[in-house]
């Protein structure tokens, strides 16, 4: 992907400007607003509104409104604005992958890859209006007895930093195609990407208005809008400690929340593996975007008998990696997104050498900048091993069988996903099937993604529902009605 600008602007920051999308309109928010900075140069990128409680009601009452004739819209007519949200993905790749690179801090082929995904995930979407929707079920009484899967209503969407395109797009596509409408609380520190793209994208597909309000703020946001008796579902994307309270606030007013949470991804190297193949694909699974993904690999677990050889590579290979601004030229690394990451990863890096792990690569930093890490041996109480980094650091332990290995890659509360490479698939397979994990890829790392796959985890990684796939969505988005028709009424005994 090039970074170029296109001369049809999709995303100009003298329109949105310290502003929110309410009823189809740019206005001034009741959180006044802040500004998008570049996390590799510290550079102003433009200022972004930020919404209030008020705020959030007054876009669920217009949300909830606007539902209503959308639901009611031929399926035609919605697919088809899911199916051109797709091609002005495709359209605006540049664009949109140019912010993607200076407010998140992407690497120009992480920010393709998520354009290419965002995109693909409006085309499975599209599918969705005129997807089977209900069943035919047996009945004791002379009737027609049936299912069917109707609108929930309004969806409210709360989206990270990390990877805000797929991880926000995940949940409006669907949600949008099976008859709902959206209000979208991307992450503050990136709201132009996760935020007001989508609102220009879904502009210029046609999307009616009222349908999808973008509404960016802080906590008070984010619980105005599941307290909020019109939003009926929230699709939450970030940690488990956040979505703890998310699923404990939706409880409290009986509504349906799907969490898509941390994860601590184990990658087994059995004794038979080409080492050179696997670090390839640990490098991939620890490094990508300075390891700011739920599916990055944390705990490397390697057979005693290559552990050394594993080690030396992996070391290796992350020294050679280049770090710097992925807006200025190719890098391997872009910045981590803030501050306060960085000082955490740090932290956790620091504390794991002084319980006793081997710093083989890596540990230091420069500005926003964190080298990739490599720590050996590291203690199993560590929190860098045990605990989700959200960093460039991978720490790797040893086993000696597989019973082992199975052991110490249940060890966690996590369960997103896992990798194993081994030459015997099949026994890979052997091992996965007792790790509980919501995701395994044998002979491949932990981090992948596809529009047409459900996706979640298990454990302190999620509560056990799916993004992605046709029978997922309309799993999350939809409600089950129970509908019985008789030819005559019937005669109780009363």
């Amino acid at each position: 992907m090039t970074i170029t600008q296109d001369t049809d602007v999709l995303i100009d920051p003298a329109v949105f400007a310290g502003k929110i999308y309410l009823d189809g309109e740019w206005v001034a928010g009741e959180g006044g607003q802040i500004d998008s900075i570049a996390p590799a140069t510290g550079e102003v990128l433009a200022a972004v509104g930020m919404a209030g409680p008020g705020d959030v009601a007054r876009a669920a009452a217009s949300a909830a409104a606007a539902q209503k004739e959308w639901a009611a819209m031929p399926h035609p007519a919605r697919a088809a604005v899911l199916r051109k949200a797709g091609m002005l993905w495709e359209q605006y790749a540049d664009e949109v992958g140019s912010w993607n690179v200076r407010e998140v801090g992407a690497i120009p082929p992480l920010a393709g890859f998520a354009l290419h995904v965002t995109a693909a995930e409006c085309y499975e979407a599209s599918a969705l209006p005129s997807a089977p929707k209900g069943a035919v079920l047996s009945s004791e009484e002379p009737r027609l007895s049936m299912t069917e899967q109707v609108p929930v209503g309004v969806v409210g969407v709360i989206s990270p930093f990390n990877v805000p395109l797929i991880l926000g797009i995940r949940a409006v596509a669907p949600a949008l195609a099976l008859g709902n409408a959206v209000l979208l609380k991307p992450d503050p520190r990136t709201v132009i990407t996760g935020g007001v793209s989508f609102v220009r994208i879904f502009e210029e597909a046609g999307l009616p208005k009222g349908l999808l309000q973008l509404v960016p703020g802080g906590a008070d946001v984010g619980q105005a809008m599941i307290e909020d008796p019109r939003v009926r579902v929230i699709a939450f994307t970030g940690s488990t400690r956040a979505g703890r309270i998310v699923g404990e606030q939706a409880g409290r007013n009986l509504k349906r929340a799907h969490l898509e949470l941390g994860g601590n991804s184990a990658f087994i190297i059995r004794h038979d593996a080409d080492i050179d193949q696997a670090v390839n694909l640990a490098t991939w699974g620890s490094f990508l975007h300075q390891g700011q993904i739920c599916m990055t690999v944390g705990r490397h677990i390697v057979h005693e008998s290559v552990f050394d050889e594993y080690v030396d590579k992996l070391a290796a290979k992350a020294e050679s990696m280049h770090v710097g601004d992925p807006a200025a030229g190719q890098v391997h690394l872009g910045p981590l997104i803030d501050e306060v990451q960085r000082d955490r990863v740090h932290a956790l890096v620091m504390d794991a050498v002084a319980g006793g792990a081997e710093l083989r690569a890596g540990g230091t930093y420069e500005d926003l900048f964190y080298r990739p890490t490599v720590l050996a041996n590291t203690p199993a109480d560590a929190p860098a091993y045990c605990e989700e980094v959200f960093g460039p650091v991978a720490s790797v332990v040893k086993f000696s069988t597989d019973e082992e290995a199975v052991a110490l890659a249940s060890a966690t509360d996590y369960g997103l996903s896992l990798g194993i490479v081994t030459k015997d698939a099949l026994a890979g397979w052997d091992l996965a099937q007792q790790i509980p994990t919501g995701i395994v890829h044998i002979n491949d790392q932990t981090v992948n993604d596809e529009a047409n796959t459900p996706f979640g985890g298990t454990g302190a990684s999620g509560t056990g529902s799916r993004h992605g796939g046709v029978q997922a969505n309309i799993d999350a988005f939809t409600e089950t009605r129970w509908i019985t028709m008789r030819r005559e009424p019937g005669q109780y005994p009363l």
